[in-house]
C-alpha cells in the first residue's frame, strides 16, 4: 500500500538481515516445538492416511480434506470428534493456504442427519459413592503404593468435580492440606481463564480425602519427592518416577499421569472390586458424573453444581447428569392409583 507522494520500493530500500535476526533460542525453540500444531494425534492420523492415498498432505487441498473428513464419517466416528479433528488439521496448515471448510461441513451436517441413532452418544456409568468407595477400598487393599495412588485420586476426582486432564495437572505445591479439608490454588479452569482461585474440598468421612491424599504425599515424601506433579507415574517396585527415570519414555506430560492412564485404574479397580455397568462404558469421567448424580439426588440445584464444578451456565454437564435425576423424581405415574384386582373384581 502506498501513501500519496510513496514511491514504490525496491528491494535496495530494505534492510539488510544477518543470521542473528533469523535465529531463535533453544528455550523458545523448544516452546514452539512443544506447541506445534502438527504435532497433534488428529494430524498423524491424517499424515498416515494421505500416505495411502498418495496425496500432498501440507498444505492440502480442499478435496483432501474434504475426502479425508469422509474417512472418518466411515469409521462412524461422533460428529462432535470429527469437527474437532478437522479444526486441528485445517490448524497445522500453512498461514494463507488453508483449505476450505464449506464442502466438508455440508457432508458432515448430512452425515449427522443420517445417524442419529448411531451417534447416540453414550454417557460414562456414574461412580456414586457405592461404586467408588469399595474401589478405592480394594485400591488400598492391595497393598501396593499404585494402590495408595489410586485411592487418592479416585477421591480426589469425585470431591473436584474436574475432567481427568484437570485431576492429574495438580502439583504439590497447589495443595494445602488441613485437618478437615483440602484446599486447591488453581492459575486457571475451563471457565475461568487467566483467573487464579483457590478451591476448598471439604473431607468427609467415606471419602477420606484428607487422609488418602496425606499417605500418598507421604509416599511421595519418603522417596524424596515434595514438588511436582501430586499423581505422576510409578516404577514397578514403586518408586516415584524422576526425570532420570522417566528419560527414555518422556513424553510432553513429564511425570505427570496422562488422563488414559486415569481411565485404565478406573476400569482395572472397578473390575476387581466386582462392580458391573449394565454394559455402559465405565470410565475417569464416571468420577465426576458419580458426584454429580449424588449432589442432585440429594437435592443440590443446577447452579450449585455449576458452582462447584466450575462450568459455565448452561451446561450440557447439568443437563446429562443433574436434570435427568431431578426428572425421574417426577413420577407422573405416582398418581395412578396401584391395581388391585381384589378390588376390582
Amino acid at each position: 500500500m502506498l501513501f500519496p507522494g510513496q514511491e514504490l520500493p525496491t528491494t535496495a530500500d530494505g534492510p539488510t538481515y544477518s543470521e542473528r535476526d533469523l535465529d531463535v533460542s533453544e528455550e523458545t525453540a523448544a516452546v514452539l516445538k512443544d506447541t506445534d500444531p502438527g504435532d497433534t494425534g488428529p494430524m498423524r492420523a491424517f499424515m498416515a492416511w494421505y500416505a495411502e492415498q498418495g496425496r500432498v498432505p501440507v498444505p492440502c487441498t480442499t478435496a483432501t480434506f474434504t475426502e479425508y473428513s469422509r474417512h472418518l464419517m466411515a469409521r462412524g466416528l461422533k460428529a462432535s470428534t470429527i469437527k474437532n479433528y478437522m479444526s486441528l488439521i485445517r490448524t497445522a496448515m500453512p498461514a494463507g493456504k488453508k483449505p476450505d471448510s464449506s464442502l466438508y461441513l455440508r457432508l458432515l451436517a448430512d452425515y449427522r442427519e443420517n445417524n442419529k441413532r448411531a451417534l447416540r452418544r453414550r454417557e460414562a456409568f456414574p461412580l456414586t459413592l457405592s461404586y467408588v468407595v469399595p474401589m478405592m477400598e480394594k485400591a488400598e487393599a492391595d497393598g501396593r503404593p499404585i494402590g495408595i495412588c489410586d485411592a487418592a485420586l479416585f477421591a480426589f476426582g469425585y470431591m473436584f468435580l474436574g475432567r481427568s486432564r484437570e485431576d492429574v495437572d495438580i502439583e504439590i505445591e497447589d495443595l494445602t492440606i488441613l485437618v478437615d479439608q483440602m484446599n486447591i490454588w488453581l492459575a486457571e479452569d475451563k471457565t475461568r481463564k487467566g483467573e487464579a482461585q483457590t478451591i476448598p474440598l471439604p473431607d468427609r468421612p467415606d471419602i477420606q480425602l484428607v487422609g488418602r491424599m496425606n499417605r500418598w504425599l507421604e509416599h511421595l515424601a519418603g522417596h524424596g519427592t515434595t514438588t511436582g506433579p501430586v499423581f505422576r507415574h510409578l516404577l514397578k517396585n514403586g518408586v516415584p518416577a524422576t526425570e532420570a527415570t522417566r528419560a527414555k519414555t518422556a513424553t510432553k506430560r513429564g511425570l505427570h499421569l496422562r488422563p488414559h492412564v486415569v481411565n485404565e485404574r478406573v476400569k482395572h479397580w472397578f473390575a476387581k472390586a466386582g462392580l458391573v455397568s449394565g454394559g455402559r462404558p465405565v470410565t475417569s469421567h464416571g468420577l465426576w458424573a458419580g458426584a454429580a448424580t449424588d449432589l442432585a439426588a440429594n437435592n443440590a440445584t443446577a447452579q450449585e453444581f455449576e458452582e462447584a464444578g466450575r462450568w459455565a451456565a448452561g451446561s450440557t454437564a447439568v443437563r446429562l447428569y443433574v436434570r435427568p435425576v431431578k426428572d425421574a423424581e417426577k413420577n407422573l405415574f405416582a398418581k395412578v392409583p396401584v391395581h388391585d384386582p381384589a378390588k376390582t373384581g
